[in-house]
């Protein structure tokens, strides 16, 4: 699907620009789609889960209309779980009508590989569209209105991403707004301006082939017939939930993106077992300590619990240790040392309240952060906690080690 590559490898040898089947590509993606799909259905068959397929209007705290290709069907439920997920969000004043335009969702159809590319938001969602676009050979620009990109993650593991992504990416284009889009012949011409606090644009005027708008989603709470139940929605859109998921209706529960932030699929994954046990009559809590996030760039980003600024912003008192990759024998040898671990620590006990990862894989690694937040874990806990070597995962453990020895 992609020959070659682009950057030159650890023995100083450049690769010729990629070539890539776009066809092929978009079979692939559609392929696993399907078998990933196809197995969850297989799964609902051997568990006698009976699926309908159409459109869903609440009649009632107990039951729906349900309208597809067959006609309407009436279904009276004892509980109901509302899982509607959520959309991109679209900005008014930056609206054009224009297959030149994508979104999050339109932008994983793979329509075709652009020349030029303008991302829209420098959040995950934008990140990560963007570095895949960037690897088949577009020249992507990213433009932030923020200070920073990944607004809200640490900075130490964003300024990671950033440094490789200035080296991939067209344009970095920080603390800038889009005023306004055209479309013209030969593409999308966009006008920047400088947001509040930022210096000014240039060029004030581009034009990029393809516009991708990455700022954020909004959830699918306009359910049809919600208002015949007594299910409360926030002013952010998010239907109000409790600590076992069930909203202000006892036979309504509702998870993933339409119940809250922060909107992943493993959080949502949790809800629902959380929501089944207590509508089952056993005991359970929504209450995780930490849930992970990842950003899927490259490098990728993950963390999970408090973050130095998060504690710093609270008052929390917390110790800090970090450890680069470059000093990490793993990732010297696989040539990417571009990474470093971060551990937020309690000064007294030493209890790990947060870990921050930036580097190849580090999303496969954030696990063992999670597990040591959950589980009250300390430093010690890591120092003595044997990994193998030589791996990517013995970052957590020589953050200890570095971190102590300078102590």
């Amino acid at each position: 699907m992609i020959d070659d590559a682009r950057h030159a490898g650890a023995w100083g040898v450049t690769f010729a620009e990629p070539t890539v089947d776009v066809a092929r590509l978009r079979a692939f993606k559609q392929g696993v789609i399907d078998k990933l799909t196809g197995g969850v259905g297989q799964i609902a068959r051997l568990r006698k889960v009976k699926y309908l397929q159409g459109r869903a209007t609440l009649t009632g705290p107990h039951s729906m209309a349900i309208t597809g290709s067959s006609g309407e069907t009436e279904l009276q439920f004892e509980h109901c779980v509302l899982a509607t997920g959520s959309h991109p969000t679209r900005i008014p004043s930056l609206s054009l009508e224009s297959a030149r335009m994508l979104d999050s969702t339109t932008a994983l159809d793979l329509p075709d590989i652009p020349g030029s590319l303008l991302v829209i938001g420098g959040g995950y969602v934008g990140l990560e569209l963007g570095t895949v676009y960037a690897m088949l050979g577009s020249a992507v620009s990213v433009v932030e209105m923020t200070a920073g990109l990944l607004p809200g993650a640490d900075c130490n593991l964003v300024q990671v991403l950033q440094k490789r992504l200035e080296k991939r990416c067209a344009a970095i284009m920080l603390s800038t707004r889009v005023v306004r889009l055209a479309e013209e012949r030969s593409g999308v011409r966009v006008t920047f301006e400088a947001a509040e606090g930022g210096g000014p644009s240039s060029p004030p005027e581009q034009v990029f082939d393809r516009v991708l708008v990455a700022v954020g989603r909004r959830p699918n709470s306009k359910i049809p017939g919600l208002g015949t139940t007594r299910v409360r929605v926030t002013d952010q859109g998010f239907i109000e939930t409790d600590g076992q998921r069930r909203t202000a209706e006892p036979s309504v529960v509702a998870i993933g993106d339409v119940a809250g932030e922060p909107m992943l699929a493993h959080k949502a994954s949790h809800e629902a077992r959380v929501a089944i046990d207590a509508i089952a009559g056993h005991k359970a809590e929504f209450e995780p300590r930490a849930i992970p996030a990842v950003v899927f760039t490259d490098p990728e980003i993950a963390w999970c619990g408090l973050t130095e600024a998060q504690a710093v912003a609270r008052g929390i008192p917390i110790e800090v240790a970090k450890f680069p990759w470059g000093a990490l024998s793993r990732a010297v040898t696989v040539d990417r040392p571009d990474g470093l671990t971060k551990l937020v620590l309690e000064p007294d006990s030493g209890r790990v309240l947060g870990v921050g990862i930036a580097g190849s894989g580090a999303g496969e690694l954030i696990a063992e952060g999670v597990l040591a937040v959950e589980m009250g874990a300390t430093a010690e806990d890591l120092k003595l906690t044997i990994h193998p070597h030589p791996t990517l995962s013995e970052s957590v453990m020589e953050t200890i080690n570095g971190f102590r020895a300078l102590g």
